[in-house]
């Protein structure tokens, strides 16, 4: 069976007809009678669609994970484009086998084997200490946790929703944590890289992955937090990890979403707890820009519609052009001699005639022993810009 149009190519005004998988579905009650709210899902996206009355009382269930057979027409609500259906049948079992798969599953932009491999080669590159090795090699060389990385999703909707979605997510967070470790060398840098490696190891238990990708009943009932620590116990009885350090990490696990209103099970109470929260939240919300930016890249419109996970409309600001130089950024004469550094901005009437511009006092005893080029270096490198 032929997949027809995908998410990615409806446009308001548009006519369509394709096979699609139903992500979810509810229905409700409107003054023109029973209505169905879905959201159908492809390889290329995700978009709402709805069902009005009467074609809407042709279906008394509408399972999540289905695949359906969709006619409609594309329309403009509250800024976002949603389908109107207006012809829809569930398929069975042997037409949505024939239906290509890999065009109706949502997949990352980076292959899960190279993924799997870096994680790998950073991990052996960073733990030294033989309990944590042991730990994370019997981890990630469990057959079924490697196969389970491959392919999970990390959320349902909200940030890297697709096939290896986890695994992608992970390797962002470990990169940030390794960065900040760098940066804040009193951090214990391996307690933060292995809460970092498993912080949503329990979403393999939470979602279902595949098409549907619902939460199981063990995910709705306990969540990934715990889910993740029953997840590693096993493994952490095994390892010989040192009793405060599995403390720790258990504590990483429980504590990364940093607040209550966003689901953790403790506040984070140690300065390794603060620095994977920042950076698994950094990680997400860049995530959810990038997908909301590649879906509003053809509109021309500067601000988005309101985006409820986000709390805002976001704007996409102009970048800096490539190449030359910028006007801010100029060579400091110090002591007399030239220095590779930002120039400082300095109050009005601050400078006496003749005399070097230096940066204060208080913010050279801060960069201590360290030239304000390797500064410079270091908070490029953190940022990951690259000057070339």
């Amino acid at each position: 069976m032929e997949k027809g149009c995908y998410v990615k190519d409806i446009a308001p005004g548009l006519e369509i007809a394709g096979v699609f998988v139903v992500g979810q579905a509810a229905s409700g009650s409107a003054r023109n009678g029973a209505y169905w709210r879905l959201t159908l899902c492809d390889a290329s996206g995700v978009m709402e669609a709805k069902i009005w009355y009467p074609l809407s009382a042709e279906f008394a269930d509408i399972p999540a994970g289905a695949t359906v057979s969709v006619e409609g027409r594309a329309e403009t609500y509250r800024g976002e484009v949603q389908l109107v259906v207006t012809s829809m049948r569930l398929l069975n079992a042997v037409e949505s086998a024939a239906v290509d798969q890999t065009a109706l599953l949502p997949r990352g932009p980076y292959d899960p084997d190279a993924m799997l491999e870096d994680l790998l080669a950073l991990s052996g590159t960073e733990f030294s200490h033989i309990p944590w090795r042991r730990l994370v090699f019997s981890v990630l060389q469990n057959q079924e946790t490697r196969v389970a990385l491959r392919i999970w999703p990390a959320a349902k909707s909200v940030h890297h929703a697709y096939a290896g979605g986890l695994l992608e997510h992970t390797l962002g967070v470990f990169g940030l944590c390794r960065r900040l470790a760098d940066h804040y060398p009193e951090l214990d840098r391996q307690t933060l890289l292995a809460g970092a490696l498993f912080h949503d190891i329990g979403k393999i238990r939470e979602y279902s992955g595949g098409i549907a990708n619902d939460y199981t009943t063990e995910g709705r009932l306990l969540g990934h937090l715990e889910l993740g620590l029953e997840l590693l116990a096993p493994y952490l009885a095994d390892s010989g990890l040192e009793e405060h350090l599995q403390r720790h990490l258990k504590h990483l696990v429980l504590s990364h979403h940093g607040e209550p209103e966003f689901g953790t099970a403790r506040l984070p109470q140690t300065p390794e707890a603060f620095a994977l929260h920042y950076a698994d939240n950094l990680d997400a919300k860049m995530a959810q820009c990038r997908s909301l930016f590649a879906r509003f890249a053809g509109d021309g419109q500067e601000w988005t519609p309101w985006q409820q996970t986000l709390g805002r409309q976001m704007h996409r600001p102009e970048h800096t052009p490539e190449g030359g130089e910028s006007p801010a950024f100029a060579p400091v004469q110090n002591d007399g001699g030239p220095e590779d550094a930002w120039a400082l901005e300095q109050p009005e009437g601050a400078e006496q005639a003749g005399a070097p511009r230096r940066a204060p006092a208080a913010a050279e005893a801060h960069l201590g022993d360290l030239s304000r080029k390797k500064r410079r270096e270091d908070l490029l490198s953190l940022f990951q810009i690259d000057t070339a």
